[in-house]
């Protein structure tokens, strides 16, 4: 070795080991599993949290929209935190936030304290994620090699909420709740002790932080979710459901005025200018909303109605992880011969059949018939889709604005799962109150002495007749799940457009068969 090389310093922000490509992406991966697993993982908890913290059950559901909510609201800076930054130094802090909010949330004695811990998790989720994503572009060089990156990603991102949903099952019924949240801080802290030793710093760019816009979109999506929720037990008349939506229209039309008059905006107007980018941004919107219903709905049936464990009910959702790790792979192998559309044309589609299937649910339908067929189809359509939008919505944006193309992206994701849940939400409400008005006069007929003094404590209807109710609601709550995939189907066909030459950039060859 010459005297040269050792006294050649390294690059500032350089990785202390270069030469380790699946090492940084497992590590980039692995924060964005901890990420959106999260989202899902407390849900089969969420009884235990309820017994545990005395959290009443309309206080229980914010355990899961403070992290959703401030997740999504906050994507957007923390995308462009990282393009003014640095993503590695950006990404390291959102995961040690992240981590220690995880810790807090475990060891929480009072709710307030749980739902604190959850907002904190929300914004480091909000920082780190975007980040991850932006970073691939900066450790991959373009073409197939970033290509196969972008894919392992966004299979994580599909599969995590299944992932989710099993892992909270195994904690919750072989530990104890707590470890939902105590499961990161591990995990975490090795993500931040890898990261400067196999990930290299990012170019830093100068520019503002575009606070009034991150915080009028926030909380006008925040009113927005809030207001559909209240619709759901007080009705459509009460005011301040009608003042949730009024301030969630004022607040979300000053956020795209400040857009457009912002010199550095965290969401540049002019990334909608492309059809095909503008049109995966409504897809992801779409399948989430479906997807994020779908999952909170069938949990709650396959454990209220067909009476399963926590573990057990984390195991049915196992299979829907294999197909939508099966889809995300079949997608990324033939995306240089077919080009994005036709996955995602077929994926909507699925998703679509997947879910309409799930409108026929019945107190009577058995896991196989009623759950598992319908998951599996949806699940392939999303994994189909997954690669595809991922690489569709950030090829093509200049380096400096990929933190805030990657963070819109998930944005959509995180925003759409809080929308379409609380849309669901509403209609489930209302139907499970007209069917329990049409089971009533069956109940004092037929239920016992016992029965009658439950329902009258509780004003609900107990088994078997409350099975007949909830899954009357569930199934209705799955016609504007199929709906939104209709719209994600439509805007696929109508709007998605990728020529030969875009079909080159993304996949890095051309494909044949494309003309």
């Amino acid at each position: 070795m010459t005297t040269s090389q050792l006294t050649q310093k390294p690059k500032p922000g350089a990785a202390r080991r270069e030469g380790h490509p699946g090492i940084a992406l497992a590590v980039i991966a692995a924060c964005q599993l901890m990420v959106v697993l999260d989202a899902t993982i407390v849900n089969i908890a969420l009884p235990h949290i309820q017994a545990a913290l005395s959290f009443s059950t309309t206080d229980l559901t914010w355990v899961v929209s403070a992290y959703t909510l401030t997740f999504g609201g906050l994507l957007l800076l923390g995308g462009r935190a990282g393009d003014i930054l640095g993503r590695r130094r950006v990404f390291i802090t959102g995961i040690l936030l992240f981590t220690f909010a995880s810790l807090l949330g475990g060891l929480a004695q009072e709710p307030w304290q749980l739902l604190a811990a959850r907002v904190l998790q929300g914004v480091g989720g909000a920082i780190a994620s975007p980040t991850s994503l932006a970073l691939i572009t900066t450790t991959f060089p373009e073409g197939p090699e970033r290509n196969r990156a972008f894919g392992v990603f966004a299979a994580v991102s599909a599969g995590g909420g299944a992932i989710g949903l099993l892992a909270g099952g195994m904690l919750t019924e072989w530990l104890d709740w707590r470890w939902v949240l105590f499961v990161n801080v591990p995990i975490g802290l090795l993500i931040a002790v890898l990261t400067p030793l196999y990930i290299n710093e990012s170019e830093r760019h100068t520019g503002r932080f575009d606070i009034a816009g991150a915080l009028t979109s926030t909380a006008g999506m925040a009113s927005l979710v809030y207001g559909f929720i209240r619709a759901a037990d007080k009705g459509w008349r009460d005011s301040l459901t009608i003042g949730s939506f009024g301030a969630a229209a004022v607040l979300l039309v000053a956020f795209v005025i400040i857009e457009s008059r912002a010199k550095e905006p965290i969401t540049p107007l002019r990334m909608f200018a492309d059809r095909n980018r503008s049109g995966t941004y409504v897809i992801m919107l779409s399948l989430a909303a479906a997807m994020f219903g779908m999952f909170f709905y069938i949990v709650l049936f396959v454990q209220n109605v067909l009476g399963y464990s926590p573990i057990q009910a984390g195991l049915a959702f196992l299979p829907v992880t294999v197909v939508i790790a099966a889809g995300a792979g079949l997608s990324q192998q033939f995306l240089p011969r077919f080009g994005p559309r036709p996955f995602m044309l077929v994926g909507s589609a699925l998703a679509v059949i997947g879910l309409a299937w799930q409108t026929l649910i019945s107190s009577d339908s058995s896991y196989v018939g009623g759950v598992l067929g319908p998951m599996l189809v949806f699940g392939f359509g999303m994994g189909l889709n997954f690669v595809t939008l991922t690489i569709t919505a950030v090829s093509g944006v200049a380096p400096r604005e990929a933190g805030a193309a990657s963070a819109l992206l998930n944005a959509m994701q995180q925003v759409g799962g809080s929308l379409g849940l609380s849309i669901l939400t509403t209609v489930f409400g209302s139907a499970s109150r007209d069917e329990a008005k049409k089971q009533l006069p069956k109940f004092l007929a037929n239920g016992s002495a016992e029965q009658k003094q439950e329902f009258a404590k509780s004003h609900q209807l107990p088994a078997p007749w409350g099975h007949e109710v909830l899954a009357h609601g569930i199934s209705t709550a799955f016609i504007p799940a199929a709906a939104m995939a209709v719209l994600a189907l439509v805007t696929a066909w109508l709007v998605i457009r990728v020529r030969k030459s875009d079909l080159d950039a993304l996949a890095g060859t051309a494909g044949p068969g494309i003309g």
